[in-house]
């Protein structure tokens, strides 16, 4: 299928409501048989996902076209571009943003469901193009406030989709070396918790620069969950949370979060004498 990128003023609004139903409108709609494909981004080393459409129907009395896309079924963890389709067997036609209300996202109170956390936020791309970031997990615990004092990180957090027990652990895992870890007990009431790491530790451990991702064990057989900010109206937060930088026995350490929004914690040791 061919896809036109001539379409400066083709745009859809969107608004987000609190249980992550999104509403998209164009206005005014194409005549036709018009469809919204969301279209999947290619992911190395993984099999290729099909796109999904939504029918854009005619609403009010302006020419407005609208389509939804429910909470249910899920849409699987990824970046998902927006594209108009004016008849079924036409270009795709990609969209720019229009009006994005994110509001119900804002404040990321997370809407109580069953397994799996599924969670979109409607973007801005780099090139000013519409798309959708979304996330797809089996249990998230949700990063929230971290303080960074008297050497130590401290992070506030609360879990979804799985039960914090006697025997949970976050662990901090040595990027590219599944055998190095770090664990740290958390101090947990009902599913909120919070912990602490000493950057001593990971100081001291440092060989060249390393990442730390961290995780949470809520029981002691459990799998690993990865600790994200997942839950409010920001798809990318790499570039805009920035932590300062804290040195301790020479290394300089410094929380983010990656591309994914996952928590991670760099480390870039001390230069040794030559």
């Amino acid at each position: 299928m061919s896809t036109r990128q001539d379409t400066d003023d083709l745009r859809a609004h969107c608004t987000v409501d609190t249980d992550g139903r999104i509403t998209f409108r164009l206005r005014p709609g194409p005549s036709g048989r018009p469809r919204l494909a969301l279209v999947p981004r290619p992911q190395k080393n993984r099999p290729e996902r099909p796109e999904h459409l939504l029918d854009l129907e005619p609403h009010g009395d302006d020419g407005e076209v609208r389509a939804v896309l429910a909470p249910r079924p899920e849409l699987p963890e990824g970046r998902w571009d927006a594209y108009l389709l004016r008849e079924p067997d036409t270009g795709r036609e990609r969209l720019r943003p229009g009006l994005r209300d994110l509001r119900a996202l804002v404040d990321g109170t997370f809407r109580a469901g069953p397994s799996p956390v599924a969670v979109r936020v409607p973007y801005v791309t780099k090139a000013g193009f519409l798309a959708i970031r979304t996330w797809l997990r089996t249990a998230h615990a949700e990063a929230g406030r971290l303080d960074l004092a008297d050497g130590a990180m401290t992070v506030r957090a609360r879990l979804y989709g799985a039960e914090l027990t006697d025997g949970a652990e976050v662990v901090l895992r040595l990027r590219g070396d599944q055998s190095t870890v770090r664990g740290y007990r958390p101090r947990n009431r009902d599913d909120a918790f919070d912990f602490s790491v000493p950057f001593a530790e990971l100081a001291a451990a440092a060989a060249g620069n390393q990442v730390w991702d961290v995780f949470l064990r809520p029981a002691a057989d459990a799998p690993l969950i990865r600790i994200s900010r997942l839950l409010d109206d920001m798809a990318d937060r790499k570039a805009v949370c920035a932590y300062p930088r804290s040195t301790v026995g020479g290394a300089v350490l410094r929380p983010y979060y990656t591309v994914d929004n996952d928590l991670s914690v760099e480390v870039t040791a001390p230069e040794r004498p030559r």
